[in-house]
């Protein structure tokens, strides 16, 4: 896996997110807050998870803490305070994959998990994961913001490109 093509998928997964974003906006706080049947119970704990795992595995590759306890939905008065967040870690991620050394990416992160439990893995596979969880994430945001008429439309990466 070469730098440039992390550095894409990561476009993608923003650029995804914005769509996310964008449709989660037209919806109420009570739409956003009531229990669906979602991974992680509602659409803005959803999200608050996303966002969560992107920040949990930057600081796991970039500094060698692992975090642990995920970022609290209740933190976060309403979307525009979950995006003000999400810009600053999409910031600090961008920045972390510029100034990391296009050689780095096959480089073993140690870390642990938010119950202590080690390991180890390459970072490209890390990058990857946290991309992929966002795909799994947002399609089940996705289906219920379709569902409650606010639509992000195609969030496919064939669309993206």
């Amino acid at each position: 896996m070469q730098k440039s093509e992390l550095i894409t998928l990561f476009d993608y997964n923003y650029w995804a997110n914005r769509k996310i974003f964008d449709a989660a906006a037209q919806a109420t706080r009570t739409q956003l807050t009531e229990p669906r049947q979602l991974s992680w119970e509602s659409i803005f704990q959803t999200l608050t998870h996303i966002l969560s795992a992107e920040w949990i595995w930057r600081v796991r590759c970039q500094e060698g803490i692992s975090p642990r306890a995920f970022l609290n939905p209740a933190d976060f008065a309403d979307m525009a305070a979950l995006l003000a967040r999400w810009r600053e870690e999409e910031a600090a991620l961008r920045a972390f994959l510029e100034d990391l050394p296009a050689g780095e990416v096959t480089q073993i992160v140690q870390y642990s998990n938010t119950r202590g439990d080690t390991f180890e893995k390459p970072l490209w596979q890390i990058l990857i994961h946290v991309v992929n969880h966002g795909t799994q994430h947002r399609s089940e945001v996705a289906l219920y913001l379709t569902d409650l008429g606010f639509s992000p439309g195609d969030i496919d990466f064939s669309r993206y490109f």
